[in-house]
């Protein structure tokens, strides 16, 4: 590993274990540096911020351990994201309470938008504007996610995953089988 790696990888750790006891907005730049025993010149050589330490984290964790994997479809790597988040989930508790520019949050927001948006392609053939489609999924998605690891006892993984996969599919197909127009409202019945 190059000692830009070992750096970034002290720096995550120090942050993940703060995360245990605090949230993030109750912890600094300041607060990292001193905890894994390097300067601040150091940490900003490497991140412009906590936020971007966060995303770094998920995405060497995460992101980049997926990527290798061979999923037989989206909800196998919908289930390994929640078994991940699940492990983790003391960190991602405290580091999703906290909103705004540069969050956790948004940059998940913006990673669920572009599966979305790629699986939607393939549903919805044609249609000329899916981003919309994609980000209410991302949206909804991302909220389920928060509800669920920031509940005190949440449910295992896997309860999660399948819930998920139930409330999604159904709205999905439902979507998907509408042909150039949603059905009719009883309003629209002009007797």
């Amino acid at each position: 590993m190059s000692d830009s790696n070992i750096t970034k990888h002290a720096l995550a750790q120090a942050l993940k274990d703060l995360l245990k006891t605090r949230t993030l907005d109750k912890v600094s730049v300041g607060n990292i540096c001193e905890a894994c025993g390097m300067n601040r010149k150091s940490f900003y050589y490497h991140f412009r911020d906590k936020y971007d330490l966060v995303n770094w984290i998920y995405y060497t964790e995460f992101i980049v351990r997926v990527r290798d994997k061979s999923h037989v479809d989206g909800w196998e790597m919908v289930e390994d994201l929640c078994d991940y988040f699940y492990e983790n989930r003391k960190f991602y508790q405290n580091a999703l309470r906290t909103e705004g520019q540069n969050s956790l949050s948004d940059y998940l927001r913006d990673v669920l938008t572009a599966i979305f948006t790629e699986d939607m392609a393939r549903a919805f053939e044609g249609e000329p504007s899916i981003r919309p489609y994609a980000e209410f999924y991302a949206d909804a998605f991302l909220c389920a996610l928060k509800k669920w690891l920031l509940q005190k006892d949440c449910r295992p993984p896997h309860d999660f995953s399948e819930f998920l996969k139930k409330c999604l599919t159904g709205l999905y197909r439902q979507l998907a089988s509408y042909e150039t127009a949603p059905p009719s409202s009883p309003r629209d019945d002009p007797s």
